[in-house]
């Protein structure tokens, strides 16, 4: 399977607005704005104020143009507006929020590593290099050919990504592990 269909999802945002919109979608499941006025635009600008830093115009534009391309829905039923992410819009969401993923490093590392092992079918080939190339970006060392490891707490970061890349436990695990024998050259690769 090539990059073909999934190549629009590994591409960033041109710009702030559409993030923040398809996060918001994404988080709130879906938005009821009242219908009263023909005004969307103005209708969603009063209603949540976390569109006032964007020009009226903008987040009117921004809408009209996540329907065109089908990653937003919205509806009028009776005096309410509906407007939540189609399936198309949950991957793009949830791809924004992999690729925003960070992994914190605590002032004092807790003398735990974190093994993230996986075996990824030939057939999932691409996930299984977008997941590799993830690791990296997150800072894993790889450790052999499908085990990596980290110094510092993943486990919301690499539920994430489980999730985002359809894995189930017999394709990734992680684990936590106080010893895993000679660790010098790994820990002057972190530093600690």
């Amino acid at each position: 399977m090539g990059l073909g269909k999934y190549k629009y999802y590994f591409r960033k945002p041109r710009s702030a607005i559409v993030k923040d919109v398809l996060y918001w979608l994404l988080m709130t499941g879906a938005v009821y704005l009242a219908a009263s006025s023909p005004y969307f635009a103005r209708n969603l600008w009063r209603e949540y104020g976390r569109w006032k830093k964007y020009p009226k115009k903008r987040v009117s534009d921004t809408f009209y143009n996540l329907k065109k391309q089908g990653l937003i829905e919205i509806k009028k039923q009776g005096q309410q507006i509906y407007i939540n992410l189609t399936e198309e819009g949950k991957k793009k969401a949830s791809f924004l929020q992999i690729n925003d993923l960070r992994i914190n490093q605590p002032k004092r590392w807790d003398r735990k590593w974190r093994l993230v092992i996986f075996d990824i079918a030939q057939l999932k080939k691409v996930y299984r290099e977008a997941f590799r190339g993830k690791l990296k970006e997150l800072g894993f060392s790889q450790l052999q050919k499908s085990v990596w490891i980290h110094p510092y707490d993943c486990v919301s970061e690499i539920d994430v990504l489980k999730e985002f890349f359809g894995l189930t436990d017999n394709e990734l695990r992680l684990i936590v592990a106080e010893e895993i024998g000679d660790d010098m050259k790994i820990r002057e690769i972190f530093k600690i």
